[in-house]
């Protein structure tokens, strides 16, 4: 049953990537109506994921598919009166032209090649492109065509032939301007801040036509004419999806020019950064490791790590120092990353800001992120909590809990580490047990690193000027490695032996919390 499931999602995927468009544009081409058209379409959608989700398993699936198309648009033409066009009077102007063959859209609708005819229709001039369209997709006739363009009938007549010529041969060419729509750069993201309630940029930046969009726009605003025929999309649908990644903040919109709304990262610059960073990892890793000893051996008053030891604490600790000293270091000019106190809203309640990676062909260290709670899941209680889990990407310990919480189990767990486990409800202290978060020992307790903001911290001068001169040398290695990312210092931790990983560690390594 599970191999089954697993085929269903697989081909719901490739329907999704390979076939909507298409669809649309048979429909589109069947219909003469775009507004019928993505209803037909949506209509066909229904019956393939309803079919594939009851375990239909097709031997040729792309067959299976427009078979499913036809059948569906059979019961649509039988519910619908067909437009009937009629010739009147014997002026040869009013005659469309013959063609002995069915249409060249028929024909590249049957062979499965619509995304080489949008290629083509992309390609050629709008004056040709307009004919075409309205010849073929609006059913109109010469004359009513030359009227509506202000033009002779010869002068359309003339046009669509040419036009039908420049199809020919593009296809016969097999021209390449399409094949990024299809097989895109591959590019990763990553993402700080919170998702909008539909699950942007998520759900928005992981499609295939999206991710060349932005890669062809990165600091190169170009028309949507421009796009339609680098990436071999038809302009009516290019301009769509424009519209739409303007509206969701991913792309912006200059005078009739679009441009990617975020930084990517090419992966020359990525190597430049790589080379500059494993230069002064070493280094750089020795200074913190030495300030958390150090700190944590004189004082530590207020770091509470004794549920989960120092071993396990290491890994958050190392990795919080780094930010925090990193973020000073900015602040303080001593680096020249761009680090921002708070995230710009965008739709649906969203605030993030997103980086694009060029994907690189040569090992880098292990990603380390940062996950918390679920902030828009809080219940009638509107406390912030300041929560969070440093996922390292090494050895699956990023799976071994789950991505987020919810803000109701985050405020169970603080409740827990205020010795309030009496004030907990039952069923958040499961999860929380079961997860890993808390755990029994004499009662129920925390299994995360706690931050006390308000400990005491004695005054000790020698101390001070020890971490003060230890944070200034550490500013002045970001100065030199601003773009130092958090994975090269783990990655040197582990291998220096300062961090130690064993298959008994918590499975809440590098989660904490502030009280």
């Amino acid at each position: 049953m599970r191999k089954t499931d697993e085929m269903g999602d697989r081909l719901i995927r490739e329907f999704a990537e390979s076939y909507m468009e298409k669809l649309f544009y048979f429909c589109l081409k069947k219909t003469g109506n775009q507004t019928e058209a993505e209803d037909l379409t949506q209509d066909i959608a229904l019956q393939v994921i309803v079919a594939l989700n009851r375990g239909a398993e097709p031997t040729s699936f792309s067959a299976w598919v427009w078979q499913i198309a036809r059948n569906r648009y059979a019961l649509w033409a039988k519910e619908k009166h067909s437009r009937n066009e009629s010739v009147i009077g014997s002026d040869a102007d009013e005659y469309d032209i013959e063609d002995e063959s069915e249409s060249i859209l028929g024909e590249m609708i049957r062979a499965e090649q619509m995304a080489l005819l949008r290629r083509e229709l992309a390609f050629i001039k709008s004056d040709y492109r307009n004919i075409v369209v309205a010849y073929y997709m609006d059913h109109q006739n010469v004359r009513e065509i030359a009227a509506s363009l202000s033009l002779s009938p010869n002068t359309v007549k003339s046009r669509l032939l040419r036009a039908r010529e420049i199809l020919k041969e593009g296809m016969d060419m097999a021209r390449e301007f399409g094949k990024r729509s299809y097989h895109p750069e591959q590019i990763a993201f990553v993402q700080s801040g919170r998702d909008g309630k539909k699950g942007q940029p998520w759900s928005v930046i992981t499609h295939l036509l999206y991710k060349n969009i932005f890669l062809q726009t990165y600091e190169n605003p170009q028309t949507a004419e421009e796009l339609s025929l680098e990436l071999g999309i038809a302009l009516p649908y290019m301009e769509d999806e424009l519209a739409f990644l303007v509206r969701e903040q991913l792309l912006e919109k200059i005078g009739n020019k679009y441009q990617t709304a975020f930084r990517i990262v090419s992966r020359e610059e990525q190597r430049k950064r790589h080379e500059n960073n494993v230069k002064f990892q070493k280094a750089l890793t020795e200074k913190i490791c030495e300030l958390v000893d150090t700190y944590i051996r004189e004082d530590g008053s207020k770091v509470n790590y004794r549920y989960v030891g120092y071993e396990a604490a290491k890994w958050t600790l190392i990795v919080r120092v780094f930010d925090w000293l990193q973020y000073a270091a900015a602040e303080a000019g001593a680096a020249h990353g761009e680090y921002k106190n708070s995230y710009p809203p965008r739709p649906d309640d969203g605030a993030w800001i997103l980086t694009g990676y060029e994907t690189v062909d040569w090992e880098t260290p292990s990603f380390v992120g940062e996950n918390g709670y679920l902030s828009h899941d809080r219940s009638e209680v509107k406390k912030e909590l300041d929560f969070g889990q440093f996922k390292f990407f090494f050895k699956n310990m990023q799976e071994k809990t789950p991505t987020h919480l919810s803000w109701a189990e985050a405020y169970t767990l603080w409740l827990v580490c205020r010795g309030e486990a009496e004030a907990c409800e039952p069923i958040y202290l499961e999860k929380l047990l079961e997860y890993g978060y808390l755990k029994q020992e004499g009662g129920i307790v925390p299994n995360v690193v706690i931050f006390n903001r308000g400990a005491e911290r004695p005054y000790n001068e020698g101390l001070t000027q020890k971490l003060i001169s230890l944070r200034n040398e550490i500013y002045a290695l970001f100065d030199q490695a601003p773009n130092m990312e958090r994975g090269y210092v783990v990655e040197q931790a582990i291998r220096d032996g300062w961090l130690t990983y064993g298959e008994g560690m918590i499975p809440t390594v590098g989660a904490y919390i502030y009280l």
